[in-house]
């Protein structure tokens, strides 16, 4: 059955003469405001195109007739900055580190610039807050335990030449044995110097296989480690009678560390940060409590 064909009433807008299904399509163009406006839009992309950098090429992108950029606006302004900035820059590069504090000025630049320096390039390993990652080999910068010294000299030189690396020539360097993989100890006397460690550290323990790991620590560890397992800064060798663990105090990662050892690897800073950075970051890290 064949749909009647819609009746016009007066003034009623044109149909386009689509139909389908017995509906008709009327024909309500867009308003000429609307049309004109979307034509000028079109010519001021074309125009834009022409005028500033558009079109992506291999290692570029068009200039544009106007020569515009938006890195060299950016480089500018940086520059302004930098330019502002270099007297106070030039005071901190000049202070003693331990003086930094004395003037509320130059404490108060290196407070934010440090903290600038620690978000961009710290927080990766040591987190937004300096606390760490435990058990993952990562330091927490708030507490007062410190493999290398936790004055404003020992964390400013940590920084600048890193640990381990193999870039700086003056990177604090250190190396633990692999007792296990070596074959320094048998898993006998790894079973009873890491009770023994276990011990010394205020942990649940074996105490007759702690009593025999003691001379085992004696004979393999104290020459790093101490005597009493209280640690040496200049080795960079953990205290291990207190309850901050680096890779983790349990068995199993005790267990692993005397097994395979740690080498935990920091970069030197003083290839990618600028003498007052280095001497900023390290304010703000000393400052945030576990300082000495």
């Amino acid at each position: 059955m064949c749909a009647k064909p819609v009746k016009k009433e007066p003034r009623q807008v044109e149909t386009t003469g689509h139909k389908w299904d017995g509906i008709e399509e009327y024909n309500n163009p867009l308003p000429r405001w609307w049309v004109w406006v979307f034509y000028a839009t079109i010519v001021w992309g074309i125009g834009y195109t022409i005028a500033y950098p558009a079109w992506p090429l291999i290692n570029s992108a068009t200039p544009g007739l106007l020569g515009a950029s938006t890195r060299a606006d950016v480089a500018a302004e940086i520059a302004a900055v930098d330019a502002a900035n270099a007297p106070i820059k030039n005071r901190l590069i000049a202070a003693d580190l331990n003086a930094i504090g004395a003037d509320p000025t130059l404490a108060g630049y290196a407070e934010r610039a440090g903290a600038a320096v620690f978000r961009t390039n710290c927080t990766a390993c040591h987190g937004a807050g300096a606390a760490g990652f435990a058990g993952k080999g990562y330091p927490n910068l708030l507490d007062d335990d410190w493999l290398w010294g936790g004055t404003m000299a020992d964390i400013y030189l940590t920084i600048t030449h890193g640990i381990r690396n193999t870039t700086d020539p003056d990177a604090r360097y250190s190396q633990m044995p692999k007792f296990g993989a070596d074959g320094i100890l048998d898993g006998t006397q790894i079973a009873q110097v890491v009770e023994y460690v276990r011990s010394i550290s205020g942990q649940e323990n074996d105490a007759a296989q702690a009593a025999a790991g003691a001379t085992i620590f004696a004979e393999n560890c104290a020459a790093c480690h101490a005597a009493n397992g209280s640690g040496d800064r200049t080795q960079g060798a953990p205290n291990l009678t207190d309850a901050i663990w680096l890779y983790g105090g349990s068995r199993e990662a005790i267990t692993e560390t005397v097994i395979n050892a740690r080498f935990g690897v920091m970069p030197n800073w003083n290839a990618r940060l600028t003498e007052d950075e280095l001497r900023a970051v390290a304010f703000y890290v000393h400052g945030r409590g576990g300082g000495e």
